[in-house]
């Protein structure tokens, strides 16, 4: 298994070369650039641009600046300046004086980790893909046991609507009803410290995962429900229940493990929509506002942060397939 572990992790090195090489030139080929602002404001004059250009690289041919920003580059006073494999995201060109990793992974003072960036993104993905399983799994459960019943076709009407419809779309309802209407939370809350305006953002996220987490349980007890090791464990005088959750579950479960792992690394990378409805101060507003910014190591940095997420999360589910089912080994 180390072995395996091993092999998989040397595989992110090509996977973090492509995603950095399209996301570098496609980026470089947008309109624009970091200097740019908008049209109302005072514009930066052209010596002051061309200054900031030479100062951070950006006056070089696009292959030096690639390679500057994945391997390092020499600086005017002769000193070595190391780049991605050294860990260093490259500098903001928006946020002077900072850092990419800074500005995603360092927490304001006194605060923990999960008060960075990139803490929030993970914790409102954890809490989403939580609520996804809490309430798919025995959704889609219940539906695959009562099917053809009501509880079945009210079951599917909430997954074909979870999955057809779009996640900003059901934000923007559920803020017009509870933040407008009914007045039960605030649309731009003051303070991410409180239980209850995680609640609208958590469920707009997970929701679509929720569905196609009911669907695949769903299709999956279905599959199992008539099996000959089923019919052989009630023949055995074992409970309903017991023969629901020992036996059927466990094999059921195994598709259902294959969509979560990727689920978790999508409500992050997904989540940068939600969090700029609803005003999050999470990693993906602060990509979407680097994209309008043209700030290029931003841009860079957080691409390469959501790939290896992706990457790990699929890893990560062949591992799981070892606990749930003893015959799947895992080989070189």
């Amino acid at each position: 298994m180390i072995r395996y572990l091993i092999k998989r992790l040397l595989w992110l090195i090509p996977v973090v070369l492509v995603v950095s090489s399209i996301t570098f030139f496609l980026m470089h080929n947008a309109p624009g650039g970091p200097w740019d602002r908008d049209p109302s404001a005072r514009q930066v004059d052209t010596v002051t641009q061309k200054r900031l250009n030479e100062f951070y690289g950006l006056d070089k041919p696009l292959w030096r600046q690639y390679i500057a920003y994945i391997i390092g580059d020499f600086k005017n006073d002769g000193s070595f300046d190391c780049g991605l494999i050294c860990g260093d995201l490259g500098p903001s060109y928006r946020q002077r004086g900072r850092n990419v990793q800074d500005i995603l992974f360092d927490p304001p003072t006194g605060k923990n980790f999960f008060y960075s960036r990139f803490g929030f993104s993970v914790r409102l993905a954890l809490i989403s893909l939580g609520m996804s399983v809490i309430i798919g799994i025995p959704v889609g459960v219940i539906s695959a046991l009562k099917r053809n019943s009501w509880v079945d076709y009210l079951s599917l009407f909430i997954v074909t609507l979870g999955i057809s419809v779009p996640n900003f779309v059901i934000a923007i309802f559920l803020i017009i009803i509870f933040a407008s209407w009914l007045h039960l939370v605030s649309i731009v809350p003051q303070s991410w410290d409180q239980v209850d305006v995680w609640i609208l953002p958590a469920i707009v996220l997970g929701f679509n995962t929720m569905a196609r987490t009911a669907r695949m349980t769903r299709a999956s007890m279905l599959d199992v429900l008539n099996m000959d090791f089923v019919r052989t464990a009630r023949a055995k005088g074992l409970s309903e229940r017991l023969v629901v959750y020992r036996h059927m579950m466990r094999n059921a479960l195994i598709p259902v493990v294959t969509i979560l792992g990727p689920a978790l690394a999508g409500l992050v990378v997904g989540s940068f929509i939600i969090e700029t409805i609803f005003s999050f101060p999470g990693m993906g507003r602060a990509y979407v506002t680097a994209i309008g910014q043209r700030d290029y190591s931003m841009i860079m940095g957080t691409t390469l942060i959501y790939a290896i997420m992706v990457a790990l999360a699929n890893m990560s589910v062949d591992f799981v397939y070892v606990f749930l089912d003893p015959r799947i080994r895992l080989t070189d």
